[in-house]
């Protein structure tokens, strides 16, 4: 095992409130109790680091610093040990993942459930907690996620958020096989993930919809049909859901795009029995989901949903899908020092599929 350096570089958040990032020189943190040092080789870009960078989740408690370290999709090998981390399971040189929930308590009344999104004492990756768009970065070694020998780094990062995420949403979802599934924002980096996962690890029926850009990865994805958002109104595309459905509408409906729009067509898309499955959570200030009235949703026995993210059984689980080759990330590999040019291609909407920073 390489020393371990003194200084690392890291990409931070330095004009909180829009898009603007640096790269700074850090100290190596020493690893406390229970814990581990983590030389970091990847770590995937998600849209969920821009909301907190550009503070435009309303939903956050408090307003992003400046100096915040985002970034929560890190794969890198443990380096260094804190006092007590021996009694896991993990040890020096083992590659490990850093997830949106960097830790829990593991004690709190959702901790026992395995709600592990809303622990009561979570801390999150890349808020008020430094991120993975850094070399370095310490975890509890009894919750860091074991990385499979048969994935490279560069394609478990994405798992470790899209992947878990949108593979829990299906679960939640209660669609079976053999069954139509909407996924909203489909050729996104959550969207054609969980395309895959649904048609490919899960035997559904997908129906990808999207800009028109993203046809081609939307069906290489595994789609059995894609809708052009481009080219429907609110009435047409409804239409068409229900045309390919044979007049039912899906069992399921995904929505992995941040658009209170998607939200308010998903319930449209349903069949009777359906669930509508929040997932991209909607820049700018709070809007309730359009044409949820009860009257409706009773009469079609519709539920409304959410995920946030996975467990820790589901994040190992969806690795594993990973690992078989039943699901790859469409990504490009960038160096950090582009990662303020990254945010930019997401915010106007032309990123196709995820980003993966090369930490070295």
């Amino acid at each position: 095992m390489a020393s371990i350096p003194k200084l690392f570089k890291a990409c931070i958040f330095d004009q909180p409130g829009k898009i603007s990032t640096k790269i700074e020189t850090l100290e190596t943190p020493e690893p406390g109790p229970g814990e581990v040092l983590i030389n970091l080789t990847h770590s995937g870009v998600c849209h969920s680091d821009m909301g907190i960078m550009t503070n435009s989740w309303a939903g956050l408690p408090l307003p992003t610093q400046p100096g915040q370290v985002g970034g929560h999709e890190g794969v890198g090998k443990v380096v260094k040990m804190g006092p007590g981390a021996d009694l896991t399971t993990v040890k020096v040189g083992d590659r490990v993942g850093v997830k949106w929930i960097s830790s829990t308590c593991g004690s709190c009344p959702a901790c026992l459930e395995s709600a592990d999104g809303v622990c009561f004492n979570q801390k999150i990756s890349g808020y008020y907690t430094p991120g993975t768009f850094q070399q370095y970065v310490v975890g509890p070694a009894n919750y860091v996620t074991p990385i499979p020998d048969a994935l490279e780094s560069a394609d478990a990062a994405p798992m470790l958020c899209a992947g878990v995420t949108t593979y829990a949403a299906l679960r939640k979802s209660g669609a079976k096989s053999g069954q139509w599934v909407v996924i909203s924002g489909a050729g996104g980096g959550l969207g054609h993930i969980a395309v895959q996962l649904s048609s490919r690890g899960m035997s559904q029926r997908v129906i990808g919809i999207d800009h028109g850009s993203k046809e081609k990865l939307v069906y290489d994805s595994g789609a059995e049909a894609f809708i052009d958002l481009t080219k429907h109104d609110d009435k047409s595309i409804v239409e068409e859901v229900k045309n390919i459905t044979g007049g039912l509408g899906a069992s399921a409906v995904i929505v992995c795009t941040a658009n209170n729009k998607a939200y308010a067509q998903g319930l449209d898309f349903l069949r009777f029995g359906g669930s509508l499955v929040c997932v991209g959570m909607p820049e700018g200030e709070s809007q309730p989901i359009a044409k949820s009235y009860p009257a409706t949703m009773v009469q079609k026995l519709q539920t409304i949903t959410a995920v946030a993210v996975g467990n820790r059984r589901e994040a190992i689980e969806v690795l594993e899908f990973a690992a078989r080759g039943i699901v790859k990330t469409h990504y490009r590999v960038e160096k950090m020092e582009k990662l303020s040019e990254v945010f930019q291609e997401m915010e106007s909407g032309n990123l196709q599929g995820r980003v993966v920073l090369d930490l070295q």
